[in-house]
């Protein structure tokens, strides 16, 4: 039978989800398959996560891999606690070595952009503290699909297609492996298309059996630093052998009655909670849905310009965390958003391409993780027989010294990477996320009004047809946004541009827990192939 696996004319429909037992929700089916797998072995929501996570490295390799950063934010036994797992610079990262080889900005791909990865050792230290099942039974469903491969989903295929056209303008040989190991045939897998990778399940295997010393100080951190060093990188063994992701307490702002949690820096999770502050502290325009829309616009936009302009190491930062959500900082903020679009500048607080999943399980515990090569593959670079394939989390950083986020040795980088959590009376709601880049705290912002403020439940929350700000006054919209909406807020002086394709609009899952019944209602991304199954 001939079919288009991308085409569809007409509009699907998916009702949200609801479970008793637990619930996986991520963007690619079998990974979610895996999680709910781990539940009923008798892990726990921390367990769930760790495999769902792994499996994703696996099924999509598009957005996340072995060599990736994450972030966790986990609620046990009646209490956050958070998890910063991006990587530092190499030691040998210096602002004068990158200008020495001809550099005015940090590279996109090869090898000089790629920091630290802090996956593997994200998830070895949750499942130290707060697994249930043994750390090497958690990978063996993803070694599982490594090697005996996996039927290509339509998104995926997307994306993959994408990476293949952006490396193929590479001539350097650097960029060999990543077509040796992710296209074999002389082009990206199609949909429905069978790919697996046994070099992927070695390293997994590897990394199961020694609980990621392997990756660190072992056989693959060899391999690394002897692909590095040939290729021009500045990641060593050293770099690799001296990691350990931080324990971090989650920052919060109310809204509409709810605490939102988000990473503190060097995650962005600032810009959400920056965004809603300002919302909160306006007063209310119950009915008037482009005001509504008017001003969650203008606020993303505002928290933006102030995350641009401060967010890195948090030891860096001039303005602390504190100072950034200050009230009377808000206050004036908020004030700011008028009746017209503006371009946004950024204030002084000093007065005075990604994955994300959710987990629940029986016992009350909830996870919110997030991994990411950043953009697409990554940097491109795949380490000759292992299947990893290296982030370029440090194309974010500047080389002007006097940028707040400059490049420094032993550093971290501003990340967009950003798992989100809800509470309310100290209780857990539960945990939301919306990967894609620089979109995803405007997607958090936007399902979280959603559900908060227009409420939507979690499925309807994520089918809302979105917007994203680029920069200045313009703002893209998907092609299903209302029309007569899009030529309001052009009349605000917004310039609108309506984007044909949905896939950077972010791609998000969420769910929430009923504080009497406990019963999990959870929706999953209709941008993907995503699922949310319940137990």
């Amino acid at each position: 039978m001939q079919h288009n696996a991308l085409y569809y004319p007409s509009a699907s429909r998916r009702m949200a989800t609801f479970g008793k037992r637990g619930m996986v929700a991520t963007s690619q089916p079998l990974a979610a398959q895996v999680g709910i797998s781990i539940l009923q072995q008798g892990g726990n929501a921390i367990d769930a996560a760790i495999a769902t996570a792994a499996a994703l490295t696996v099924v999509e390799p598009t957005s996340n891999g072995i060599g990736s950063d994450a972030f966790a934010i986990v609620w046990v036994d009646g209490k956050l606690h958070g998890l910063n797992a991006s990587g530092p610079a190499p030691r040998a990262a210096t602002i004068d070595a990158l200008k020495a080889l001809g550099h005015d900005t940090i590279p996109n791909h090869g090898m000089l952009p790629v920091t630290v990865p802090g996956a593997p050792a994200a998830w070895a230290v949750l499942s130290e503290r707060f697994g249930k099942l043994p750390f090497a039974q958690l990978l063996a469903p993803a070694i599982a699909l490594a090697e005996e491969g996996f039927a290509v989903t339509p998104v995926i295929h997307q994306m993959w297609q994408e990476a293949f056209n952006n490396y193929a303008t590479y001539s350097d040989a650097a960029f060999t492996p990543w077509f040796d190991t992710f296209a074999p045939k002389g082009r990206a897998p199609r949909p429905g298309e069978l790919w697996s990778s046994p070099d992927h399940a070695n390293s997994l295997n590897a990394i199961a059996n020694t609980k990621a010393e392997a990756f660190y100080k072992g056989e693959l951190a060899d391999a690394i630093d002897a692909f590095s060093q040939k290729h021009g990188g500045l990641l060593r063994k050293e770099d690799l052998a001296a990691y350990q992701p931080e324990w971090v307490d989650p920052i919060s702002i109310r809204y509409k009655g709810h605490d939102i949690w988000e990473i503190p820096p060097n995650g962005s999770g600032m810009i959400v909670l920056q965004a809603l502050g300002m919302l909160e502290r306006l007063e209310a325009c119950p009915g008037n849905t482009l005001e509504t829309l008017h001003r969650r616009i203008e606020a993303t936009k505002l928290a933006y310009m102030d995350g641009f302009k401060h967010i890195t190491e948090r030891a860096d930062m001039a303005p602390s965390t504190e100072q950034m959500l200050d009230d009377g900082y808000l206050k004036a903020r908020a004030a700011l958003i008028g009746e017209q679009a503006v371009d946004p500048v950024h204030g002084n607080p000093l007065q005075g391409g990604t994955v994300y999943l959710a987990t629940a399980d029986s016992d009350g515990n909830m996870v919110s993780f997030i991994q990411s090569n950043f953009k697409g593959f990554g940097s491109g670079m795949v380490v000759p027989g292992t299947g990893i394939s290296l982030q370029n989390r440090g194309w974010s950083f500047s080389l002007d010294p006097e940028h707040a986020n400059a490049l420094a040795p032993g550093k971290r980088t501003y990340h967009t990477i950003i798992p989100g959590f809800i509470t309310k009376d100290n209780q857990a709601v539960g945990p939301f996320g919306v990967m894609g880049g620089y979109m995803q705290p405007q997607g958090q912002l936007q399902v979280v009004t959603a559900m908060l403020e227009d409420h939507l439940n979690p499925q309807a929350a994520l089918d809302m047809p979105r917007w994203k700000w680029t920069k200045g006054k313009t703002v893209e919209v998907e092609a299903d946004f209302p029309n007569h909406l899009a030529l309001a807020l052009a009349r605000r002086g917004h310039h609108i541009v309506k984007v044909a394709d949905s896939i950077s609009f972010g791609r998000g899952q969420i769910i929430l827990r009923d504080p009497e019944s406990g019963v999990l209602q959870g929706g999953t991304e209709p941008r993907t192939d995503g699922a949310v199954l319940p137990l």
